[in-house]
């Protein structure tokens, strides 16, 4: 008889909607889902992983026009207000089940995601 508990053999992994919020840490889990076997077949994470990859993409081209004195610093701290914004109603929405479509990107990632 050992102390040692019985090894529980490994669940399927994480509920839908907790890889769908973790999909918006960063662009690296985002891509790990869209790679890997369980959670590349679920609509409801796909989405979730595109939408970020596409908000990643935006928040670059914000970066990009940042670059620009004056004008396009305000363009860039008003743009990336925006945003997080946005990005925190992912998670938020994400975690509560919920495929909450940011505007113009969700679009994008709704059809990446049924594809």
């Amino acid at each position: 008889m050992s102390d040692f508990p019985t090894p529980v053999p490994a669940s399927s992994g994480l509920s839908d909607n907790s890889a769908g919020a973790l999909a918006y840490v960063t662009i690296i889990p985002a891509i790990i889902f869209l790679v890997m076997e369980p959670y590349n077949r679920n609509p409801f994470i796909k989405f979730h992983a595109w939408q970020n990859v596409f908000l990643c993409l935006c928040m670059f081209v914000l970066g990009v026009i940042g670059i620009i004195p004056i004008l396009g610093w305000l363009v860039l701290f008003l743009g990336m207000i925006v945003l997080f914004i946005f990005w925190l109603l992912a998670i938020i929405n994400a975690y509560k089940g919920v495929m909450y479509k940011i505007p113009v990107i969700g679009n994008f990632a709704e059809k990446q995601a049924n594809s």
